[in-house]
Order: C-alpha cells, then sequence, then structure tokens
C-alpha cells in the first residue's frame, strides 16, 4: 500500500511556498519603488520620459509579480487545506517472526535463493517441507 508523505516533508509543497513569498516581495518592491520614484518626480517637476513611461511598464511587471506570488501562496493554502481532508491510512507493521533454537535447527535449506534450478523461491514453506516438518515434530512412538 502506497504512502505519501505528510505536507509537511513535502519539498515541492515548501518550494511553492517560498517561490510564491519571494515573487511577491520582490513584486510589491517594484511596484512600490517605481511608483514612489514616479509621484516624487511628477510632484517635483523634474519628471524625465524614461521614469514616467518606462517607469509605468515596469510598476506594471512589478504588478504582475505580485499578483503571481499572492496567487501561489493561495494556492498553497488551498493545497495544505486539501490535505488535511486526507484520512490517515497508517502503515501495518509486521510482526516478528517468533523462532526458537529448535525452529532454527530443524529448517530446511530451501528459501536461500536458487534451487533446483527454477530460480529464485520464496522462504515460504511448500506441502512437502510441511510434510517434513511434520514427521520430525512428531514424538517417536515408545515402546516398553
Amino acid at each position: 500500500m502506497p504512502t505519501r508523505p505528510r505536507l509537511l516533508r513535502s519539498i515541492p509543497f515548501w518550494a511553492l511556498v517560498v517561490a510564491s513569498l519571494a515573487t511577491a516581495a520582490y513584486g510589491s518592491w517594484l511596484l512600490l519603488d517605481k511608483l514612489g520614484v514616479m509621484t516624487t518626480t511628477l510632484t517635483d517637476g523634474t519628471a524625465t520620459g524614461v521614469e514616467v513611461y518606462v517607469g509605468q511598464s515596469i510598476a506594471v511587471v512589478g504588478g504582475i509579480l505580485l499578483g503571481a506570488g499572492v496567487l501561489g501562496v493561495m494556492l498553497a493554502l488551498t493545497v495544505a487545506a486539501i490535505a488535511t481532508l486526507r484520512p490517515y491510512a497508517p502503515v501495518d507493521v509486521a510482526e516478528p517472526l517468533a523462532w526458537t533454537a529448535d525452529d532454527a535447527v530443524d529448517a530446511p535449506a530451501a528459501g536461500h535463493g536458487y534451487e533446483r534450478g527454477l530460480g529464485y523461491t520464496s522462504a515460504i514453506p511448500t506441502a512437502d517441507v510441511d510434510a517434513r516438518d511434520d514427521a520430525a515434530v512428531t514424538p517417536p512412538a515408545t515402546t516398553r
């Protein structure tokens, strides 16, 4: 049963959060910087064409980056909200086998890889191995 890691351990989720925050921060800085320069130079009367017309284009790019960053943060919050709705499926842990010293001595050599030219075999006993084990476990009859 495949299990997915928790969202706190998801590298793509945190990459989305970091990239979104960085994009929003850079976009807001760019937008506020260009609008501040344009406002200052227009009110002083020292504005040039580069500051006004190019500044408008750069401010639009800053607004787009700010919007993309906010959209990415909202997407990350949506993913986090959806991840809380996912049911938690605990992983079943197999219990260790209770082998005894007698089992280790009586265990057949089967299951160690390749046997009888049949390729890989598992360590699960087959019917003929079970019959040998039953014979080995049955105590001999005592005669008096």
